[in-house]
This record gives structure tokens, C-alpha cells and sequence, in this order.
């Protein structure tokens, strides 16, 4: 919670490696930005707040959380089928086969269930930057 991405890391690594945050950083918003309404009709909900509850269920595995955010409207949002496979898929990739994405969310196209990977995948790389980022801030104080 004391060290995101907007705030620290972004500028941190471009200070490493010049504009690859502004790449990174456009990287992590293309995925956002990809349509998901129906996924998100199906649950009931805008599709910001589908995505921005599977993206902090992601980051809150990693350990990171935030303090704006009710972390009791993940329960709500996400079934327990999908929360099983998102943690599969962020902790043991290894384990995540075709049967277990054709099994997951049968009502959903394969572009949507794509979609969700995209998200998992992202968010996943963006908490495993910010834990690299964070070791170099403390390193170079």
C-alpha cells in the first residue's frame, strides 16, 4: 500500500531505463481498456469494477493492497469457480491446462475468457514489478 505503481514505480523505472515506463505503463492500460461488457453484465456490474476487482483479488495474493479499496466487493464480484482459477493461474501457471479453460465459465466465449487471462497475466507482472521497484528504491536510500 505505501508503494503503487501510478506513485513510485512508474517514475522510478524510467528513471532506470528511459520511457519504458510509458510503455509499460500503456501496456497495463490496454488490457484495461479492452471491452468486457458481458462478463460484467453477468455479474452485475460495470466492467471497471469487474476488472479493478480482479486485478486487486491479483495484487492482494501478491500481498499488496490498497486502502481506498473494499476488498469485500471481490467476494461479490467474483464467483468462487473464477476465483479458483485466477489463483491458479497467478500462483501455479504450471497447473492451468486446456480442460481447466474450457471448464471455467462454460456461458463465457473463449475472447472473454482470453480477456481474463490478459488481466491475470498484467496484473500479476505489475506486482511482481512493484516488488523489484520497491527493492531498488530501498537499496539506493
Amino acid at each position: 500500500q505505501d508503494y503503487s505503481w501510478e506513485d513510485h514505480g512508474f517514475s522510478l523505472v524510467n528513471r532506470l531505463y528511459s520511457d519504458i515506463g510509458h510503455l509499460l505503463d500503456e501496456k497495463f492500460r490496454m488490457v484495461d481498456g479492452l471491452q468486457s461488457s458481458a462478463m460484467a453484465k453477468r455479474q452485475g456490474c460495470e466492467p471497471s469494477v469487474f476488472k479493478r476487482g480482479i486485478w486487486n483479488y491479483i495484487h492482494c495474493m501478491f500481498g499488496i493492497r490498497y486502502d481506498d479499496y473494499d476488498y469485500a466487493e471481490v467476494n461479490q464480484l467474483l464467483e468462487r469457480m473464477l476465483k479458483v482459477y485466477i489463483k491458479t493461474v497467478t500462483c501455479y501457471p504450471e497447473k492451468t491446462n486446456s480442460e481447466m479453460f474450457d471448464r471455467f465459465w462454460k456461458q463465457f466465449k473463449h475472447s472473454e475468457k482470453v480477456h481474463v487471462n490478459l488481466l491475470i497475466l498484467e496484473a500479476r507482472m505489475q506486482a511482481e514489478l512493484l516488488y523489484a521497484l520497491q527493492a531498488i528504491t530501498q537499496y539506493m536510500i
